[in-house]
């Protein structure tokens, strides 16, 4: 993605606002990124990508959503929202899809 890109279509939220604020204030949970910007108080979708984000960045790994396109992120989002929210442990999934571990069906579904 790039930096204009949304990271929070519920709030319209993009990846460049939410690496700022990490940069600039260095939170010590992700949970303050949603206190502060809203972004993941809507669908819950970029939730774990909001954490992921934040593990990343704290560690000293910046690119976060670099891996993906805009267009491919939002057909993820778009399925995961027409399975009415499945139980799948989005968490891990947004590991996978942003180190490029998960299977492309997967990423369809």
């Amino acid at each position: 993605m790039k930096p204009d890109d949304t990271v929070c279509y519920c709030y319209h939220v993009p990846l460049r606002k939410i690496v700022n604020y990490i940069e600039r204030e260095n939170p010590p949970v992700a949970s303050l990124i949603s206190q502060c910007l809203s972004a993941g108080t809507g669908c819950g979708w970029c939730v774990p990508f909001l954490r992921k984000l934040h593990r990343d960045m704290q560690a000293g790994r910046p690119g976060g959503l670099t891996r993906l396109t805009a267009d491919e992120y939002e057909k993820m989002r778009s399925g995961w929202l027409d399975e009415k929210k499945p139980g799948r442990d989005l968490d891990r999934f947004a590991d996978d899809v942003l180190s490029g571990d998960a299977e492309d069906e997967g990423c369809d579904e």
